[in-house]
């Protein structure tokens, strides 16, 4: 019989973006992964949705890869004071 192999497990620290919709829903994108995004009423229910997306993206081998190469310090937040004619 066969011994099935597991996956090392890994702690990662994934960055996401979070954004209240005029509906009032919590929009919620992983941005390292192509088309990773999902939405809640809440935010838990929002970052519980998409811990979900993120392990069904994971099936990808090409998804693996990023998060393999992956390196907290490449993505960082920053904001910029704008006057805006509009």
């Amino acid at each position: 019989m066969a011994k099935k192999v597991r996956a090392k497990s890994k702690l990662y620290n994934l960055p996401i973006f979070v954004e209240k919709d005029e509906d009032g829903f919590y929009v919620v994108e992983c941005p390292i992964f192509s088309g990773c995004y999902t939405q809640g009423k809440t935010l838990d229910e929002a970052l519980k949705n998409i811990e979900e997306v993120i392990e069904l993206v994971l099936e990808e081998k090409e998804n693996k890869e990023v998060l393999r190469d992956y390196q907290s310090e490449s993505i960082g937040f920053h904001s910029v004071k704008m006057t805006l004619n509009v």
